[in-house]
């Protein structure tokens, strides 16, 4: 390690001098020590030197009425590099100080003793001294010990002073950064397209920025606290405000949509979207959201919703004139009519089941439905009986989109309709029970007690085929048939992601 010259020495200690607001000390409080001291070593003076670059100050004066000197004529300049309290008994007899205009001028100084002030990193920065015109013998052990206690007094002043310069700079550092901070927030908020809004904890708005206020034509104050509600629309502030609160209280994340009055008086639809920030100990300390004009894509879609619903009611048309076309060509062949008849059930299946995912939300008589239950009762009403459990569906929901319903409707079919002719549903004490489970992979099992002949229960032929397409290759899942007395189980297997998109 290289030893510091001593010119990097001096810079040293007087940069970790510049630290202590030496002007902000308690002059008072450092008197009254420089006097305490004087008292205790049956001195004249007493004084709290601290050495600068080119002279030393006394910041703490007892019998002495002179506020500075010169460095070159310190004596603390020699107390202040010792590791313990210096003592000159005659300075006339000290080579370093038998010169010194302090001792041969009118203040006439002939014992001075210095007990050194040393910063906590080791620099040097001055001297606790007493003073008398007097040669002396020296100090006794009370007396040195009571300067060095002393001495350590004014260091914790010194250091106090120093702390509260520090924590004043940081303060003003953080003040400094939390305005640069906020500088950036609002630049980058005010050039997005969305419009961003802040809240206190409890969830009273504090900040909109210029696109908020461009778009209501009010000054962003008119929204502050919750003023914002009285922009919405009527029908949506309630719901908005409800959805709010809830937010709040649980700190869980905010969405919600509706219509925000614009300066010209217009409702436009919106989504607004909130989301807490924590500090370490998990409390919200700020809520940080934005609402996006979404009222072209609410105008879009009501528009497709137009167009979906003419599309499903042509296709439900196209259905209906598959299945008479069948119906009248069976008519002409007779030889054909059970074949003729397989398919017009299958197309009514197929029917049903664009019925179902076509029209979402709704059954034809506007009731809601759930997921492939709601499915499953709609495909297999015909074989239902009211006030009857012979077919029981039992589970968890899982929901279908219109990719999985098409095979899933197909499979269904042909295992109603092949238990009507040869298994369960086609006794009077059979039942057929229908169990669904969710999961990363979906579970249906199709199960029937009360088979007559054991072995017909299950589609053969091309029903047979058209269950293994559906299954496998459609839905890319897999079954497995297992036959009891007088019983059937068929468990299907298919990712859940090909029954329902992600």
């Amino acid at each position: 390690m290289t030893t510091p010259t001593r010119s990097e020495a001096e810079a040293e200690r007087l940069r970790i001098l510049d630290q202590y607001p030496l002007d902000r000390s308690d002059e008072n409080r450092l008197n009254r020590i420089a006097r305490l001291a004087a008292e205790i070593c049956n001195a004249p003076i007493g004084l709290v030197s601290i050495v600068e670059k080119n002279r030393q100050v006394f910041i703490g004066r007892s019998g002495f009425d002179v506020c500075e000197t010169e460095r070159e004529h310190s004596f603390c300049v020699h107390a202040m590099g010792q590791t313990q309290t210096m003592v000159v008994n005659d300075a006339t007899q000290d080579d370093r100080f038998a010169t010194n205009p302090l001792v041969t001028g009118g203040l006439g100084i002939r014992f001075y003793a210095g007990q050194p002030l040393v910063s906590p990193e080791g620099q040097p920065l001055g001297a606790l001294c007493v003073i008398d015109h007097a040669a002396r013998d020296g100090l006794t052990t009370q007396q040195a010990d009571a300067l060095a206690t002393l001495g350590e007094v004014v260091m914790s002043l010194l250091e106090g002073l120093r702390a509260d310069a520090r924590a004043e700079l940081a303060r003003s550092e953080s003040l400094v950064q939390v305005a640069e901070l906020e500088q950036r927030f609002a630049v980058l908020a005010d050039s997005l397209p969305q419009l961003v809004w802040s809240t206190q904890p409890d969830g009273l708005s504090d900040y909109f920025n210029g696109p908020w206020c461009d778009f209501t034509g009010l000054p962003a104050k008119a929204s502050y606290g919750t003023g914002w509600l009285s922009l919405l629309h009527p029908e949506d502030a309630p719901v908005a405000a409800q959805a709010w609160s809830r937010a709040v209280t649980t700190g869980h994340s905010y969405e919600v949509r509706y219509r925000l009055r614009r300066h010209d008086g217009a409702y436009r639809w919106v989504i607004a979207r909130g989301l807490p920030l924590f500090d370490a100990n998990c409390e919200v300390m700020r809520w940080i959201g934005t609402c996006t004009d979404i009222d072209d894509e609410m105008a879009n879609a009501d528009a497709l919703e137009l167009l979906s619903q003419e599309l499903h009611h042509r296709i439900k048309n196209i259905f209906a004139v598959i299945g008479g076309l069948v119906s009248l060509s069976s008519r002409s062949h007779p030889d054909a009519a059970d074949f003729a008849a397989e398919l017009y059930g299958r197309i009514l299946a197929l029917g049903r089941a664009h019925a179902f995912v076509g029209s979402p939300g709704s059954r034809s008589d506007g009731t809601t439905h759930g997921g492939l239950k709601g499915m499953l009762e709609e495909l297999l009403s015909p074989y239902m009986i009211a006030g009857s459990n012979r077919i029981t569906i039992t589970g968890d929901e899982i929901a279908v989109d219109d990719r999985s319903a098409t095979p899933l409707s197909l499979v269904f079919h042909e295992l109603a309709t092949n238990s009507a002719k040869y298994g369960a549903l086609g006794v009077d004490e059979g039942t057929v029970q229908i169990a669904l489970e969710a999961g990363d992979t979906v579970y249906l099992r199709w199960i029937e007690h009360g088979i007559a002949k054991t072995g017909e229960a299950m589609p053969g032929g091309f029903g047979s085929r058209l269950i293994d397409m559906s299954i496998n290759r459609q839905l890319g899942g897999s079954y497995i048939t297992t036959w009891g007395d007088g019983s059937l189980e068929l468990v299907i297997s298919i990712p859940s992601g090909n029954v329902q998109r992600a």
